[in-house]
């Protein structure tokens, strides 16, 4: 007879498939103590995600060979903690940082990136420079204007619109770190919009999301980017009006 504390056997191949926490057992009414510390620990690592800092410097230094200038600017939060508790604060850009950009508007009407904290700066350090140099090189082949990489401390996704009408941007492809869950600490997230400008709303953006190791790799989220620019710039939107259609899986014969 299979112990009930214990996962039933059919489950052990499914819990190799997935890192979710599935068929952990039980020791009388609880869990056991090895799923247990096992979960104080993941809530841990996601604390320290949402708390941690990005090393500007570090990812300046990252994406400088990729030949696109790198700026500067920060939300008008001031602190890590008032970030947290004041996300409108995230949302809108410091206003001598919006002159600063302004003085580098270009009339070509470029796309710009905005690499920002978000809710995990570990997630952007480790995994925004991988899709940068995937991305670029692709958007250059198909001829999109890059205008610059603008990194971005204490930063909402909203704040991409800020930067990108004080650089007069055609689109901004926000880079962030996405809100840390417990099989995924580490994670970034790319929102897309055309004609950036406060007032943008979420559905006038396309994501995406879950861009790590052991998520979407950073080369295929480059390579959907890359095809969302060119399509957002053919008709002339994006967010609910631009979907991925791009066919998958083998061809259908003629």
């Amino acid at each position: 007879m299979t112990d009930p504390a214990l996962p039933a056997p059919g489950w052990a191949a499914l819990r190799r498939m997935t890192p979710a926490r599935v068929a952990l057992g039980r020791a009388g009414n609880a869990l056991p103590t090895a799923a247990h510390l096992d979960i104080l620990e993941a809530q841990a690592r996601a604390r320290d995600a949402v708390w941690s800092a990005l090393d500007a410097d570090a990812l300046a230094a990252a994406v400088t060979p990729l030949g696109m200038p790198v700026l500067r600017a920060a939300s008008q939060a001031p602190d890590r903690r008032t970030y947290l508790l004041r996300p409108d604060l995230g949302r809108r850009l410091r206003a001598e940082d919006a002159a600063a950009l302004a003085a580098q508007r270009r009339a070509d009407a470029p796309l710009v990136f905005v690499v920002a904290d978000g809710l995990s700066a570990s997630g952007v350090q480790a995994e925004a420079p991988a899709l940068l140099a995937a991305a670029v090189p692709l958007l250059r082949a198909a001829g999109v204007p890059l205008g610059p990489v603008v990194i971005a401390l204490q930063g909402r996704v909203a704040l991409g619109d800020a930067i990108g009408a004080a650089l007069g941007a055609g689109m901004a492809a926000v880079l962030i770190g996405e809100r840390p869950g417990l099989s995924a600490p580490a994670s970034l997230g790319v929102y897309l919009t055309l004609d950036p400008r406060p007032g943008r709303t979420d559905a006038e953006r396309n994501c995406l999301s879950n861009i790590r190791a052991g998520g979407l790799a950073p080369a295929a989220a480059a390579a959907t980017l890359a095809w969302l620019v060119r399509a957002a710039g053919r008709i002339g939107a994006t967010g609910i009006a631009l979907k991925d259609m791009r066919p998958t899986g083998p061809a259908l014969p003629p």
